[in-house]
């Protein structure tokens, strides 16, 4: 999508890319910037170069790059061989271009993350893309309309339908709950359509939650055959059988395995949402259902599996670039299993040590100081 709309700027992208790498070409030129820059009183001091298949690098170029527009149209006034000054109408069209990339490199990165995020966070993201998507397709800028246009065409080619995961995973956020497809829906399917989907996901969850309550009766069925059969095997065992916590212990058993007036979900869903006290970006949704796995005990089970749903495994920076592949050519024979082994071992176990993936520079630079070659 973000490719698509950067082609309609390619000759202003174009512009600033060759200014960026004029000014980096010598050391003098480097000199002349950074006085005007002074002169400016300006904060920033680094110019970034992109790289021209990782969009958002284009992104980083152009955002800092626009807080030096005044000092690039200086430097023309000093350097006789620089043609490539982008002019006044550039940079409004990169302002506007810039607002638009900030959401798309946001929600990329909480996407597709290294530290992945529970799948309940997707469908805000994607409805944020929606919302911001329909309201510049009427931008007054001719060009805004025409790269909103390309990509917006492509938005509705694979959101065309409802995603049932995403919305369910959603609802499983207790900050959310039902509230959360009531308030997206509407905004992003006309009225009719979003009532159906709205129906649709309902069913689809109540329906997720029907196999899991078969599947927790029919284990405390087999857990009660169980007891029943050992109680006759270890009859003999007197002291056992004539203790008061025994009894006891297996009235409880027979009272809770009976199925309640509500289920889990009921309950859940008639509750308010739970209102996220300070920072909400620190909320856990997984932490909060390790918590409330006794107030609910088949739900937090349907949770814990939803939730824990990758919407890609791919990094941010592999998800960025358009120029490499995650399993290369030598390593294209592994099964599908075998990979997914290798990538969920090899996270488990950063996250059991506390070890992140190290950069190029961490490693270089350790390389170094070990005097590896």
């Amino acid at each position: 999508m973000v490719q698509d709309g950067l082609s309609e700027i390619k000759n202003v992208i174009s512009d600033v890319h060759e200014s960026v790498s004029f000014i980096n070409q010598n050391e003098a030129r480097l000199n002349s910037f950074s006085d005007i820059v002074q002169q400016l009183q300006l904060p920033d001091r680094k110019l970034i170069l992109d790289c021209k298949t990782r969009w958002n690098s284009t992104f980083e170029m152009l955002s800092i790059a626009i807080k030096f527009k005044e000092v690039f149209s200086r430097l023309k006034e000093r350097e006789s061989h620089y043609e490539c000054c982008p002019s006044h109408e550039d940079w409004e069209k990169v302002e506007k271009v810039c607002e638009i990339l900030e959401v798309f490199n946001s929600a990329t990165k909480i996407i597709s993350g290294s530290d992945y995020p529970t799948s309940n966070l997707f469908l805000n993201e994607v409805y944020h893309v929606k919302v911001l998507l329909d309201k510049r397709m009427n931008d007054e800028n001719e060009f805004v309309q025409a790269m909103v246009r390309k990509m917006k065409s492509k938005f509705d080619k694979y959101w065309g339908e409802c995603n049932l995961l995403m919305s369910i995973a959603a609802i499983l956020d207790p900050r959310c709950k039902m509230r959360v497809i009531e308030f997206c829906f509407p905004r992003m399917y006309p009225d009719r359509e979003a009532k159906e989907n709205i129906a649709k996901v309902r069913d689809a969850l109540y329906e997720i939650y029907d196999e899991y309550a078969r599947e927790y009766q029919f284990g405390n069925e087999h857990s009660a055959e169980t007891q029943v059969h050992d109680n006759g095997i270890s009859g003999m065992n007197i002291k056992a059988s004539s203790s008061g916590w025994f009894e006891f212990a297996n009235y409880v058993k027979s009272v809770e395995t009976a199925q309640p007036q509500q289920s889990d979900l009921d309950v859940y869903l008639a509750e308010g949402c739970f209102i996220c006290e300070g920072d909400s970006t620190k909320f856990h949704a997984l932490e909060w259902w390790k918590a409330s796995t006794l107030k609910y005990r088949i739900l937090s089970k349907m949770a814990r599996n939803i939730l824990a749903i990758l919407i890609t495994t791919v990094a941010s920076e592999a998800t960025f670039s358009a120029g490499g592949r995650v399993i290369d050519t030598y390593r294209a024979s592994l099964s599908p299993d075998t990979v997914q082994a290798l990538l969920c071992g090899g996270d488990w176990c950063r996250n059991l040590h506390g070890v992140k993936k190290k950069n190029k520079k961490e490693k270089k630079s350790i390389e170094i100081a070990l005097k590896i070659p």
